[in-house]
């Protein structure tokens, strides 16, 4: 049982509302006690936590700034590759195709499926985990993904130009007698839309590209004006919002004198034009708008690459920092990173935060800052080089064999 020994001077206390409370000399109350234990409990919680977000900061720093020093091959399979045949990366897979048929690899090597056909000229186009092979001035599209055959489309006009959605619904320009189609197909061959184009009206589409959802269609027309060239620039929407609108146009921008022979979709929101002497970023996943433009001059554009987020132009450079520039942007049009090379490259690829810049001989690998984690040359030649979900992984196609390159 607790004592009270000094009842009158406790009860004092407790009237005037200091209990609990202490003067000098006496012991910590139990609600100070409280309170200076929640208040070491938060002083630790708070060092604990700083130290494992220093810890992590560390880790994702080394992690990300890594350079590697040597590659290690594993996992070599042998392949049959033709003489005229083709690879590519998709989805992490790799895609052969010839005038005979187009086939399916998995990273390992082994053959998942094949497509058996005749073209004189085949043409390939991807977006996402899907390709599509089409006869140019023939008749046929091959629609595929890593999985499987999705369909085959039969356009029964020549085959001028295609572009191929994630989903795989194909927009493809066809050449007729007096006019110019376009048409929009699904994988297996039923008309999702069409219309047609004429030099007089809208010009000649000189290029299309369709977003990875399939809803937007951006072509470049080509037509004269007045004695001279004048390119426009025209999105079409195929999803509900275009079907108010006549002949499903959404949106559209015209350049007097210039020639725009490239469209691209990055993403669904993003799309990209080059012409000869500027670029030019759309936005808008219903009715596209000019985000940014820039203008590159007299200076010629050697090559473009892009990915879902990122566009690199390769540029001729004659300054004492490389033979070639890349100059990179995002999806907005803003310039993240200007960075110069030597090499000769077959490809540039865009990947988890870095750029893979590569040739049959050697390879470039650096981050978005343009820091180079590694670079050497191939023990044999190479034809492909595709990208893992693993940043220091590649899959290396080679003449007769597909390989696993890690990086160390």
């Amino acid at each position: 049982m607790a004592e009270v020994r000094d009842f009158a001077s406790y009860a004092e206390k407790v009237n005037n509302g200091n209990y609990g409370q202490r003067s000098a000399g006496d012991e910590p109350s139990y609600k100070e006690k409280i309170r200076n234990h929640k208040l070491a409990v938060l002083f630790r919680t708070v060092g604990i936590t700083f130290v494992v977000v220093m810890l992590v900061a560390l880790i994702y720093l080394s992690w990300r700034d890594k350079e590697y020093s040597e590659a290690l091959l594993e996992n070599e399979t042998p392949i049959t590759n033709g003489l005229d045949s083709k690879v590519l990366g998709l989805g992490g897979h790799v895609i052969q195709y010839s005038k005979d048929g187009v086939s399916c690899l998995n990273p390992a090597g082994q053959v998942l499926w094949n497509q058996t056909y005749e073209m004189q000229t085949p043409i390939a186009r991807t977006c996402g985990t899907v390709v599509a092979v089409g006869d140019y001035n023939g008749h046929n599209i091959y629609v595929s993904n890593i999985s499987g055959a999705m369909g085959m489309i039969d356009t029964n006009l020549p085959i001028r130009d295609f572009c191929v959605s994630s989903q795989g619904v194909v927009a493809v320009v066809l050449d007729g007698t007096d006019v110019t189609w376009i048409y929009l197909y699904d994988a297996e061959g039923n008309t999702i839309a069409n219309f047609k184009t004429t030099m007089k009206n809208s010009g000649y589409p000189i290029d299309i590209s369709i977003s990875p959802n399939a809803e937007l269609v951006c072509v470049s027309y080509l037509y004269p004006d007045e004695g001279a060239l004048k390119t426009s620039v025209a999105f079409f929407n195929f999803g509900s919002v275009g079907q108010n609108s006549i002949d499903n146009y959404a949106s559209g921008y015209e350049y007097p004198g210039i020639v725009v022979p490239f469209v691209q979709f990055m993403n669904t929101a993003s799309c990209f034009a080059v012409s000869d002497d500027r670029v030019m970023f759309y936005s808008g996943d219903q009715k596209p708008v000019s985000q940014a433009d820039f203008f590159t001059g007299e200076e010629e554009i050697k090559s473009v690459y892009y990915s879902d987020s990122y566009m690199g132009l390769v540029f001729p450079n004659s300054t004492n920092d490389g033979a070639y520039r890349l100059q990179v942007y995002n999806d907005k049009g803003t310039e993240v990173l200007t960075t110069y090379f030597n090499m000769e490259c077959s490809e540039i690829i865009f990947n988890n935060k870095q750029i893979i810049i590569y040739n049959e001989d050697e390879c470039v690998i650096m981050d978005m800052s343009g820091h180079i984690k590694y670079h050497d040359k191939f023990e044999v030649p190479v034809r492909t080089m595709i990208p893992t979900n693993v940043r220091s992984k590649f899959t290396l196609v080679t003449a007769d064999s597909v390989v696993t390159m890690n990086l160390k």
